[in-house]
């Protein structure tokens, strides 16, 4: 039976599954939801015109037009700067940062080019070495980063001296940072944090400041949506009967993942048309819910709806997280389980 007609029921915490490097690199493309991400698809908002500046940056970033005239992005300058090798995109989630990455990957006339998550770039290194994925990636012309984490000093590392190799050998580089909207001032520091980070590198980085508000929370209020049990049954079994659906209890998913490196996840999920969670519980390991979110950016990335029992998904992070140096991370889960939950 082929994946395309394959239906039926199964449990993520059976699978064990296992990628190559080689499977990782073919992984290096823009997520569903944005294979077919442009400028003219995005919509600027109107109350926030530092979008609109955004947009129009990496349209002169990526070849598409000339630099922005004086009256837009640069202003306050008197003379027009030179379009720098690397951009970086810095605001918070929702905000359309990654289909503006995505337009970036489509929009510049590369030879090679990759798109890809700070973890999946990371967990290629690990898989493949240092100096193979220097080789790798040596004489692309773009290399798109999306959610460049800070929170990690030793993979921040290795990224920035990939990165800067790279962007000595004429790499374009183009990144992303994920800052929540209502962390004051963080966006900006985040910023400065990176550019901190890659050193001689900081020169050739144009940093671009989105502002915004979460367009899922424009579109969605309330809590992740929560079935009873009988509900919850008959959502799984209708969803089996036209495609491959997962149905697990939520700990032994979360204990599972533990076995699992955050690479392999997106195999994880590989086939899938519906996630079935059974009593959701709120976390009491940080390390467990890390793993959770990383899930859930490749489930939110793959467009994969989620149903679930027990307490709501957007309440399993607990206040002693939501307020320590992870926030941005959970806060960019809670809001993506929102939205898989009333797909």
């Amino acid at each position: 039976m082929s994946a395309s007609t394959a239906t039926g029921i199964v449990r993520l915490a059976d699978r064990d599954p296992a990628l190559s490097g080689a499977e990782m690199v073919s992984h290096l493309v823009p997520p569903p939801q944005f294979e077919n991400a442009t400028f003219d698809a995005y919509r600027a908002d109107a109350a926030y015109p530092s979008q609109q500046e955004a947009k129009q940056a990496l349209i002169a970033f990526s070849g598409l037009s000339e630099a922005p005239k004086r009256g837009g992005l640069f202003s306050r300058s008197k003379k027009m700067p030179e379009v720098k090798p690397g951009v970086y995109l810095d605001g918070g989630f929702g905000v359309g940062k990654t289909h503006l990455l995505a337009a970036v990957y489509h929009g510049m006339r590369a030879r090679r080019k990759y798109f890809g998550s700070f973890i999946e770039y990371t967990a290629l290194v690990g898989a493949m070495g240092y100096k193979n994925t220097v080789e790798l990636f040596r004489g692309a012309d773009l290399l798109c980063i999306d959610e460049f984490e800070l929170d990690d000093p030793g993979d921040t590392m290795v990224m920035t001296r990939l990165l800067g190799e790279l962007a000595a050998s004429g790499t374009k580089l183009a990144a992303t940072s994920n800052t929540p909207p209502n962390a004051l001032g963080e966006g900006r520091f985040a910023a400065q944090d990176f550019l901190r980070e890659i050193h001689a590198m900081a020169a050739s980085f144009q940093t671009i400041r989105i502002d915004g508000v979460d367009y899922r929370q424009r579109k969605l209020d309330g809590h992740a949506a929560v079935l009873e049990s009988a509900a919850y049954e008959s959502a799984v079994a209708d969803a089996s009967r036209t495609g491959v659906v997962s149905d697990d209890d939520f700990s032994e998913l979360v204990a599972h993942l533990a076995w699992v490196h955050p690479s392999r996840y997106i195999r994880l999920i590989e086939g899938l048309s519906l996630i079935g969670l059974r009593n959701v519980s709120e976390f009491a390991d940080q390390s467990a819910a890390l793993r959770f979110v990383a899930l859930i950016d490749r489930v939110y990335d793959a467009q994969l709806p989620i149903r679930a029992t027990g307490v709501a998904l957007d309440t399993v992070f607990p206040d002693e997280m939501l307020a320590g140096g992870y926030r941005k991370k959970y806060l960019r889960a809670v809001s993506r389980l929102i939205a898989s939950t009333a797909a």
